[in-house]
């Protein structure tokens, strides 16, 4: 018990610090000592114009003599990520100036390949001990902190002087700057910095070519002559020779290695970010208030008015939501379909609330590239669980016999179209010769912890909330079904749960935002706080908005609220889906077709599986507000 204390404490230091990227470093530091090799690994290549990776290989760069795959979760694979060994090989505190990598002839496939990665602005990543590689960009604000980018650029284009053709360039020079922090006492360092200045230039020499031992005068370290700028830049056109060099400089460092991540969790605005979550929580807390007070002056005053009436010319004189006690309780149109899609927002609901407490403590380390999606995925698969007990409770409820049907509906409805969606998608990225394509090896994976695992613990999550006796209603369903009296406009079921769908997007809106430039602009997102603050938000919105809207439907005498109490809060999916189009719009620059249905298909998933999540928070808030209230009055 003692423990407890010191976790909330976590949490709420948690949430604090969110903005500035608590975490547990997650992995154990490496020491190097003096002339150490350091391998510099390659990852994909990216683009925020194409969001199609490709391989660092496949384009004309220097290779090593064998390339390795190094060992990945199942969150890099389908994140995309390709890590690979390179050519480039540095050693601790040793510095270099222009070493020679190697040198490559273009042929015209490599042209096409290089101009359309430089058109598109395809940026090279690259690794050094857990630490993808940055561009410091200086801010014209010199007061303001330097930003850093992900990656370099291929190259870049240009027009000459006197000159109508567009032309290619490519960045074939490299200043690497490597910042390690010094231990005090022995002579080991750890390393904490992995920068680069990317160049063009076209490196001359004399005589022969003779591989790395060719002295160049474009630079020279003999001669102490260095790179500094792109003023004669290396065009790229066919038959043309292209020598890849670079520079390693070693700087010492006060940052230590538990700090190292902070330079690259730190890219966006922290006052906007706080700016911004401080007034969506202080109008959503605001309106929270205000709809739970008004609902609980309302509710208390109409339930002693019932129960105070005395004979039964009184009572039917009365209007509102205790005449409809004999039908609010029975068993909606398409019940089966309600439980399976209440079911998988139980696990959905599971998966996230687990993830993020994981999160929110530190637990997930942005240098265990795709444990967040791992995590997210076998929390998902293990929720089965609890997907299946919940739609089996409610099945019953429904006086429901056929509990296996109702478990194979549970276990393959929401994974299945998901995954179909997700099939073609990859179909498309695999016709497109990404190395965002999930390998097969990879889909049978998936399939097998779906079929394997999930769809079991659905199983058997639902033989034991199906063994366990239904729950009794508090009050008796008629045989026969009360007509429903003619509502206003404004209850009408379309309007009203588009309605209800509005106050759950505007608490997460904001956060969208980042979320969103995180995924598709290639961004670190590690604000957990902030995210788990709008989650709680999230909740408490859909719960009483969906509470506030089935009192007064209830009130209309109109019982049919099991699925407009789904619908209610889940219809702010459709706001979601809005907004990632007006963000794709008006952010992103996109012009590739194949890029565009990717960039759909995959926010068609998020909305989807916000549908679910919201409407499971809906109706299991309006379940428990039905059952409350008519247990409290008196009915004979």
């Amino acid at each position: 018990m003692a423990v407890a204390p010191w976790i909330a404490v976590v949490l709420l230091l948690s949430v604090v610090v969110g903005s500035r990227g608590f975490y547990l470093p997650g992995v154990a530091p490496a020491d190097f000592q003096k002339k150490d090799p350091l391998p510099v690994k390659v990852n994909k290549l990216t683009s925020t114009k194409t969001q199609l990776p490709y391989s660092f290989y496949s384009l004309p760069y220097c290779r090593p003599d064998t390339i390795l795959d190094s060992a990945e979760n199942l969150g890099e694979v389908l994140r995309g990520d390709r890590i690979e060994n390179s050519p480039y090989v540095f050693e601790m505190r040793e510095p270099q100036m222009c070493k020679i990598v190697c040198k490559v002839t273009l042929n015209d496939k490599d042209v096409k390949d290089l101009k359309e990665k430089i058109e598109n602005e395809y940026r090279v990543n690259m690794i050094l001990d857990n630490l993808p590689l940055v561009v410091p960009i200086r801010r014209l604000d010199q007061v303001a902190p330097m930003v850093y980018q992900l990656g370099f650029y291929v190259g870049a284009k240009g027009q000459p002087t006197g000159n109508k053709d567009v032309k290619y360039y490519i960045h074939n020079h490299l200043s690497f700057l490597v910042r390690y922090h010094k231990d005090t006492q022995m002579d080991l360092a750890r390393i904490v910095g992995f920068e680069v200045k990317p160049f063009s230039v076209k490196h001359e020499y004399e005589g022969q070519w003779n591989g790395n031992k060719t002295r160049l005068s474009t630079c020279d370290p003999h001669a102490k002559r260095s790179v500094l700028n792109s003023d004669s830049p290396q065009e790229v056109s066919a038959n043309n020779d292209i020598i890849f060099t670079y520079d390693i400089e070693f700087e010492e460092s006060t940052v230590k290695w538990a700090s190292r991540w902070d330079t690259y969790l730190l890219m966006s605005d922290d006052q906007i970010h706080w700016f911004s979550i401080v007034n969506s929580l202080m109008i959503v807390l605001f309106l929270s208030g205000m709809v739970a007070m008004i609902m609980l002056r309302t509710l208390y005053r109409d339930i002693s008015k019932y129960n105070q009436l005395e004979t039964e010319e009184e009572a039917q004189e009365e209007t509102g939501w205790k005449l409809v006690h004999g039908d609010v309780f029975r068993p909606p149109s398409n019940s089966d379909l309600l439980c399976v899609y209440v079911g998988t927002g139980i696990q959905f609901f599971g998966m996230l609330l687990v993830t993020m407490i994981f999160a929110v403590l530190g637990f997930l380390s942005p240098s265990n590239r795709g444990g967040l999606m791992t995590a997210m995925l076998l929390l998902w698969v293990f929720m089965g669980l609890f997907a299946g007990y919940s739609s089996a409770r409610l099945y019953k409820l429904f006086k429901g016999t056929e509990w296996k049907k109702i478990t194979l509906k549970t276990a393959f409805t929401f994974p299945g179209i998901v995954f179909a969606i997700f099939f073609v998608l990859n179909a498309l990225i695999w016709g497109e010769k990404s190395s965002g394509a999930v390998p097969f090896t990879t889909m049978f994976a998936l399939v097998l912890l779906w079929f394997g695992i999930s769809v079991p613990l659905v199983f058997v999550g639902s033989y034991l909330g199906f063994k366990k006796p239904a729950p009794e209603d508090p009050v008796k369903t008629n045989k026969i079904p009360r007509q429903i009296p003619e509502q206003a406009w404004y209850m009408n079921p379309v309007f009203s749960i588009l309605i209800g769908g509005i106050l759950p997007f505007g608490a997460v809106f904001i956060e969208l935002f980042f979320v969103l430039t995180s995924i598709w602009l290639h961004q670190f997102y590690y604000i957990f706080g902030f995210l788990f603050l709008v989650f709680l938000i999230l909740i408490v919105t859909c719960a009483e908005i969906t509470i506030v809207l089935c009192y007064f439907q209830l009130c209309g005498e109109d019982y049919l609220w099991w699925w407009r109490s789904y619908l209610t809060s889940g219809s702010s999916a459709l706001y979601l889906f809005l907004y990632a189009t007006f963000y794709f719009f008006t952010k992103l620059e996109i012009t590739k077709l194949v890029s565009g249905l990717l960039y759909f298909g995959y926010m068609l998933i998020a909305s989807y599986a916000f549908f679910v999540l919201t409407g499971t928070i809906g109706f299991c808030a309006c379940f428990w507000f039905t059952r409350l209230i008519y247990s409290s009055v008196k009915v004979d």
